[in-house]
Parts: structure tokens; sequence; C-alpha cells
């Protein structure tokens, strides 16, 4: 009888399941669609990084590439939190404001 009591008096343990532990960032955005890595070369607003994207584009005139430079702005969640200068991974999300459709899911 005293073994019972013993077994019902513990407190009962918490579980923590193996993906939960494994994701590194939860983030409040869904993403979709289009995923980019670039560079930091902006973080003076609040939670908000401009990537630079660099591509290269073929011109058929001089039968060589060009580097070509596109930016975008991107939310940078307090988790991660990138500086100027870091590589990023972004990836596309619902519109956040007027010109910030992306968020930072990564920094390598």
């Amino acid at each position: 009888m005293a073994e019972t009591e013993e077994k019902t008096a513990k407190a009962p343990t918490e579980k923590t399941t193996p993906a939960k532990a494994a994701t590194p960032v939860k983030t409040e955005f869904r993403t979709h669609g289009r995923t980019f890595m670039g560079t930091v070369v902006s973080d003076k607003m609040h939670r908000t990084v401009t990537v630079q994207l660099e591509r290269r584009s073929y011109v058929p005139k001089y039968q060589r590439y060009e580097r070509r430079f596109s930016k975008m702005k991107a939310h940078n969640p307090d988790e991660i939190d990138a500086k100027l200068g870091d590589r990023v991974t972004i990836m596309e999300t619902r519109p956040l404001s007027k010109t910030k459709n992306f968020v930072v899911i990564k920094k390598h």
C-alpha cells in the first residue's frame, strides 16, 4: 500500500518533443514562395534589415556576364538579430509594410 502512495505523490514530468527542440527559430509569420541568400547592408531600422542580393546577367553583345544587385527589406526577428555584413537567408511572407515582404530565417 505504501508503494502505491509513493507513485501517486510524484509530480508529473514535462515532456519535450524532439521536433520542438530541433527547431532553431520560431517566427510568427507563415513563409511561402521564394528564398534568397544575401548580405545585410543596413540594420539602422527597428527590426528591419536591408539585404543586398547579387545575380549574374549575361550580356549578348559582349558575350560576357555582369554582376547585378537588388536590395530588399526584410523583418529581422529578435532571436536572429542580424547585423551589418552578416550573410543571411530570407524567405517571402505576407506584406508586413509598404516595402517589406520578406523575413530573415537564418544567419550564416
